[in-house]
């Protein structure tokens, strides 16, 4: 008869640990794809869910260009100059009167987060283009100031402001 020491390993113990090992690696195969079917679907995500966008890179006077729901959304640094030329700009004399302050958040008046499509026939303006150094759109020449409101052309109505809050003074949530 042959007796075995505790300090040899078996085929036994050898069959143990392979079998324990092939239902961990099961396990995580069924489990990876089960967690991962939870997380929303790629179209949900750009059907609407909230982005965040950094605010620190963008230098004063750029304005950027994001997406959120397929939309091209503007964020703009604006300068003295432009909110000082957006404050004095005379109410009666546009199309979709808005003040300046109704169309940035309060005391965070040198950010200005806009709708990107013209309100005429949903061209992309330029930004920093036209007469009023704000956004021109070339297809139909609407031409917006500083703050996205229309001045001329076309376009019956200012940029759309899209649901956005400061999370910190460097980041937005879009959405």
């Amino acid at each position: 008869m042959t007796t075995v020491s505790a300090t040899e390993h078996t085929r036994r113990d050898f069959l143990y640990i392979a079998t324990g090992a092939v239902g961990a690696v099961g396990a995580a195969a069924v489990l990876v794809p089960l967690v991962t079917q939870m997380n929303p679907d790629a179209s949900t995500i750009a059907a609407g869910a909230p982005i965040e966008v950094d605010l620190a890179p963008i230098t004063e006077g750029q304005v950027i260009k994001v997406f959120w729901r397929g939309k091209p959304i503007f964020v703009g640094h604006r300068t003295k100059k432009e909110i000082d030329e957006a404050r004095k700009a005379d109410l009666s004399k546009l199309k979709d009167p808005q003040a300046d302050q109704k169309r940035v958040k309060e005391g965070k008046d040198q950010w200005l987060v806009l709708v990107g499509i013209c309100t005429h026939l949903g061209c992309i303006p330029l930004a920093h283009a036209g007469k009023y150094d704000g956004f021109f759109c070339p297809c139909h020449g609407s031409q917006y100031d500083s703050s996205g409101r229309i001045v001329e052309g076309p376009a019956p109505y200012n940029l759309p402001l899209p649901p956005y809050e400061f999370l910190s003074d460097t980041k937005i949530r879009i959405g």
